[in-house]
Formats: structure tokens, sequence, C-alpha cells
């Protein structure tokens, strides 16, 4: 059996029982030694075996560490008396032990596409497009527009919408996807959609992995997908009044992120971790309280480890005769020609090729990189055997960073992990305008965990990346910004800035250029700005202390950042976020930057989609127009929620760098009745989990588009509160 990770091996591990922790080692404790550097690299797989024998392997020594965890639970239980509960005795079924979740504490011009004209005449002279993190690096969303046009994805269809005049706004067609569209891709009279299945519609039967939210913003959760099936539609859009489908593939795998560039579409699939029936923590017939009646002594305890002994041979021959072959990633490819299904015998991932290996050892999911083109039957795919993580790119690369803990990998990049408890891998992609296999081009780590994707940014040559290492309260926290440059196949730390903001942690973090900012908060909102002129020298310029913190930043110009946040109230050791925070920075001089104007939206308990989802902000630039959705809560003070909630819709603002946030007005949408229950945005809402009813706005000339799921709300700019049309998107 090939070893893929180094230092610790199963023979040594059920030896001597030894924890991850325990084996764990490294070198270096700023930037990482040669050794961590080397870990952090992906292994290309040679065949299936190769990733058989991978995963084996990692099945064993995470089986060991639980079936570990147990029998100290017995030998207490045996000491107790029963006292103890013991272990659950469920089945062992991930091949992954922990995670690197977060936890919350106490509380040059931006990439946005330039607006263009219609598809004809007739279409809209300016109007706003995705809010995207790189310029002509199309995202994926629930909605587009050409300033003609509208096309969402709304109650499990997919609807075009004459948009333009804006007060004869109309459907033109719905077609019906399967499962639950999410996210779409328009493009010269094409439609990419991803929808989400239900397990049972997965091509392999299998159920899925636990499922969660989509991951926008990873200060309390996962960038691992929604763990169902994953179902893309293409549809030639070329007549708008019948779009017709001409190809699906579906995955075993989730939906985790998508970049378009032209005709080219990279998708990032998450596919579930291997799991083999029948695997226990809990030996069978071991009568726990009977022993411990005979008291704690050589032969109970010989007792309980015999057990334990003879359940992890169980167990292990139980991983040996699984068949994971079987779970492999899987896709269905089927072209439609005049309507008429067929599908593809092409099978890109039994093979194993394009497969890498991870060397961490905490995470045995599979993260393909699969590449399309809109209008041709073309697939490539390069698959990772590791952990998911955020996801980053430009018109030539795609970076996957991943977030570890110390404890829970095979080894570790540091010396000291005890004050170095975090880390991020990064993966570098080649990405292209065709649908060729995104060739691997090296990894690296940084100390610290990134919070999402505007977390890193690359420029001329260089990643810069900021992470927190540590969590709150803990007064350790702190948090370092780096640039990493590749060199061969390693992603190389060449600067550093560390131990940033001691006791406080990012809450979001931008680059333009080769100026970095970066917002930390533990009571008050520190903005750093941070200079890369000199990418292999870091250092921070300016640094301005104000009430609340930002979740999301948006360069205006080159002197002037806007951002959405929370005002906060300060308790003294900590402080409680409060309602939704506009502001206005200037950042001419690097070395004093500056607030120079504020909005304060409601009380705490307030929210807004576009504070922890950057495809809900909309500024739209050629106009000066900010929507943003809210919902606005008052009554709140200090940690008590807002009682009465006062307005849903989609607030717009004038936004200038002199006169600062003008209220334009707001188009409401009704109330919910509160009598009505329901699970829907609500007076009660976290700050890292903000929903409301609005999801999204789209402007047009000197009009808006204020979306909900039920509906979308047209109104004039000079008089927001009386929509021109309500246009339902219910069927």
């Amino acid at each position: 059996m090939r070893s893929f990770y180094r230092g610790c091996t199963l023979v040594s591990l059920l030896a001597l029982g030894a924890s991850f922790a325990a084996c764990s080692r490294g070198s270096g404790s700023g930037g990482p030694a040669q050794t961590g550097l080397a870990q952090s690299a992906l292994t290309p797989a040679t065949s299936c075996d190769d990733v058989e024998a991978l995963l084996r392997e990692r099945l064993k020594q995470n089986m060991a560490k639980s079936v570990d965890v147990a029998r100290k639970y017995a030998l207490l239980e045996l000491e107790g008396g029963c006292y103890w509960s013991g272990a659950d005795g469920g089945v062992v079924a991930s091949a992954s032990s922990g995670s690197s979740s977060s936890t919350g504490g106490p509380v040059s011009p931006p990439a946005e596409e330039a607006g263009g004209g219609g598809v004809d005449a007739g279409g809209a002279k300016e109007y706003s497009t995705t809010n995207t993190q790189e310029a002509d690096i199309d995202e994926a969303d629930f909605i587009k527009n050409d300033g003609d046009h509208v096309y969402i994805l709304a109650h499990g269809q997919f609807q075009i919408f004459d948009a333009w005049p804006a007060a004869d706004m109309h459907r033109v067609a719905s077609v019906a996807i399967e499962g639950e569209p999410k996210k779409l891709f328009v493009h010269e009279k094409r439609a990419l959609v991803y929808s989400s299945l239900s397990p049972s519609s997965s091509p392999d039967g299998e159920v899925s992995y636990s499922s969660s939210r989509e991951c926008t913003y990873g200060y309390d959760c996962e960038f691992t997908g929604d763990g169902t099936p994953l179902l893309v539609t293409e549809l030639d859009i070329s007549d708008l009044t019948a779009p017709a489908v001409v190809r699906t593939l579906k995955f075993s795998g989730s939906f985790l992120n998508a970049r378009r560039i032209g005709t080219a579409v990279h998708t990032i699939v998450a596919s579930p971790e291997p799991t083999v029936e029948g695997l226990s923590t809990w030996p069978e017939g071991l009568d726990i309280c009977s022993l411990s009646s005979q008291g704690v002594n050589p032969s109970t305890v010989a007792a309980v480890n015999s057990a334990y002994d003879k359940l992890l041979e169980k167990n292990i021959a139980l991983i040996d005769a699984a068949p994971l072959d079987i779970q492999l990633p899987t896709v269905e490819d089927t072209v439609y020609r005049d309507g008429v299904a067929s599908p593809s015998s092409h099978a890109p991932f039994v093979s194993c090729e394009n497969f890498y290996l991870s060397n961490t050892g905490d995470g045995q999911s599979f993260l393909s990189v699969v590449s399309t083109e809109l209008g041709t039957e073309a697939f490539g795919q390069t698959t990772i055997v590791g952990r998911p993580g955020a996801v980053y790119a430009t018109a030539d690369s795609l970076y996957v960073a991943s977030r570890h803990q110390y404890g829970q990998t095979y080894g570790w990049f540091y010396d000291d992990g005890e004050t170095t408890p975090d880390a991020t891998t990064i993966h570098k992609f080649a990405l292209s305008e065709r649908a060729a296999p995104s060739a691997y081009l090296g990894s690296g780590v940084v100390k610290g965990r990134v919070l999402n994707q505007f977390a890193l940014s690359e420029h001329e040559g260089y990643l810069r990346i900021a992470t927190t290492t540590g969590h709150l309260p803990d007064p350790d926290t702190h948090n370092t910004v780096a640039s990493l440059k590749q060199e061969g196949g390693e992603l190389v730390v060449k600067g550093m800035v560390d131990q940033l903001a001691p006791g406080e942690d990012i809450r979001s973090a931008r680059f333009y250029g080769d100026v970095g900012f970066v917002v930390t908060f533990k009571k008050t909102d520190p903005l750093y700005t941070i200079d890369f002129s000199d990418p292999e020298a870091p250092r921070v310029r300016g640094e301005l202390k104000i009430p609340g913190f930002s979740t999301y930043m948006h360069m205006i110009d080159e002197g002037h950042v806007m951002s959405i946040g929370y005002d906060a109230d300060d308790q003294g050791d900590f402080a409680w976020f409060q309602g939704i925070l506009l502001q206005i920075f200037d950042v001419t001089d690097l070395d004093a930057p500056r607030l120079a104007h504020k909005e304060v939206i409601g009380t705490r308990g307030s929210a807004s989609d576009a504070a922890t989802d950057h495809l809900a902000f909309n500024y739209f630039t050629q106009r000066g127009l900010l929507g943003i959705p809210m919902v606005i809560c008052e009554g709140g003070s200090g940690g008590d929620f807002g009682d009465t909630m006062t307005f849903s819709g989609l607030l717009v603002y004038k936004v200038d760098t002199g006169a600062g946030f003008t209220s334009v007005g707001g188009v409401p949408h009704p109330l919910p009745d509160a009598s009505a229950g329901g699970s829907g945005p609500s007076c009660g809402s976290w700050w890292s989990n903000a929903t409301s009813f609005v999801k999204r706005s789209v402007f047009m000339e000197d009009h808006v588009y204020s979306v909900s799921e039920d509906e979308i709300r047209v109104a004039n700019i000079s008089d927001l509160a009386t929509p021109e049309a309500v246009v339902s998107l219910v069927p």
C-alpha cells in the first residue's frame, strides 16, 4: 500500500493509540519552511489504485481516531460505575474527522462589468450587471440581465422577461428545470443553469452527505457545497420565446462555485467523501456496567482494551473489503438534438486521469474543476482528493484555499501547532477560454484561515492573502497578510505582515492594484491600509479605528472605499453588533485613512443579504447609485434585538465621495404576516448570516428592479415608493 502522508502510519497509530496531533510536526513558526510547503503540495495519481489506496488509508486512520475516543469514554465509564454515557455506538461513515470551521466572536475601479447597450436598439443604454470580484470574470448568480431582458431562476423555472421599457416588463418564456435551480450564466444566446437534485436523483443512487446553506461569507460556515447532486442544464436561447435544452450534465457531487471566461465555463464540483457501512465505535457485546461492578483492575481494563482491539480489526477488514471505486465522482452527459436525448459514452472520472492527492490527511472528498464551452460538447476535468475551500479566479488562474486545524492533519506545517493552530493551503490551477483540463500549477501554505474569496487577490504575478489565526475571545488571536509567488511547482511566501491587530479577527478584506485593505474587529473597526508596491516587503501604511465593522468593501475610485457592515455598541471587553452600517473611507493618503461618511440603518436585528453576499451589493457606477436589500428593525439596543420591522424591500442611495450617502428612497415589499410564523427573515437575524426578503436589484437607466423570491417590482428612481410594474415570479 502506497503512503501519501508523512510521519504518521496506521501501524504506529494503532499501536500507540495516538491522535493526529501526537504525530504532528513541521518547521518554522513564521512562513512555512520547506517541509511544510512540501506537505501542502498535491501528488499526481498514476491510476485509480493510488486514489483507492489513499482513501482506504485515511478511512482507517480516521476510524482509528474515532474508536480511540470511544475507548477513552469506555475506560472512564469503567472507573465511574456507568456514570459516563460512553460512545453512541453509531456508524462511523465519513472518511474525515473534524473540521476547521470558524467560530463566532462577540460579534483601481471595482470589477463590475461595464453596462452597455441592450441586445437590440430598444434596450437600456446603461444598466448594472453582476457584481464580480475581477473584471471580465463572470460569476454565477440566480439573475442576469443584458439591458433588454432579465433572466432569472425562480420557483423551479428558468424565466425570461422583456424588461425594457421598464413599465411594460412582462414574461416572454419560462422553462421548468429539474431539481431546484439556483445559479446561472447567460452569454451569446446560451444559458447555463445549475440546480440541486434530491439525493435519490444522483447518478449512482447514493444518499448525499450532509447538506448546508451556501457559504458566501466564511466566518462561521465551510465552503463545502450544499451536499446535493448537481444538474447543469444548457439552453439555447437564440429564440427568447422558446428556450430549448441542448445539454445536461448530472454530477454525483454538488455545486461549489463557478466562473465564466468568454464561452468557457469552469465549474467547481464538490463530491462526497467515500463511506463504509457497518463501521462502529462500540464493541458488540461489551457490557461496561457489568465490568464496572468488578472495579478497575488489570482484568477489567484488559477486557475493555481487548474488545476495542477486536473492533479495530473488524473495522479494518470492512474498509479493506469496501468497493471504494464505485464512490468515485460520476457525471452523466446528455446532448439533445431536435429534442432527442443522446447520452454520451465518455466517463471522464473512471480512469482517475488528472486526479491529484492531498498530503494533509484531513479531507478525502473530491473537488473537481470541470470545464465546458457553451455551444459545444467539450468537457475537461481536474480533480483533487482532499478538502474543498474558498474559490478565487482570474482570467488565467484558479485558486482553491482550504482551511486546516492543528490536530486534524497528518503532520503540521509549523513547529508549534499550539501557537499556530490554523493554516490555509492554496492550490493553483491554470484556466483558459476553452474546455481543457485545468493544469495543476502548484501549492503553498500560509498561517491562519482565510475568510472568503475576497481575502485573495492576484496582482502582477503575486497572490496576496489575508488570514486569521486563533478564535475570539482568545487574546492570542491575530492576523496575517502575505504575498506568494509561484516558483516551479510551489507557491512560496515572499513577504508577510504578521501579528496584525492582536486580539481581533478579520471581518473583511479587499485588494486593489498594489494596495490592500483589511478590517478587523473585537470592539472597534480598525481599517488597515497595506502597501504591496514591493510585494516581497509589504507594510502597513495606515490604521483607522472607528465603531463597528465592515463585512464587504467596494472601491468607488482610486481614493475612496465604500463598505457595508454593522454598527457596534462598545461594552468594554466586547461590543454588540447593531444596525447595518454604510461607510465611505478616504484612502487618498494611505498613511492617514479617514472616515468620510457613514449611514446607520435600523437597530440590532436589521439585515441585508448584501452584508454577507457581494452579489446582492449593487453599485451602479455610471449613475452613482447603490441598491441594497434591507430589512429594517427598530427598538433594538445593546444585546436586545429590535422587535418592530418597519421596512422590507430595496433601499437606494445616491453615493458621492463629497456628499456621502443621500437617500433616494426605498422600494417597499409587503411586510410578512407575523401571525403566520415561518422561517423567513425576521428581526432576530445574526450578523454573519443576514437574510432579507429582497435578494437582488438591477438598474436600467433611471429605473430599478427590486427582486424577491416571488416578484420583481419596477420603479422609477424619482418615485421608488410607487412601482410602475409588479411582475409575479410564481408560475
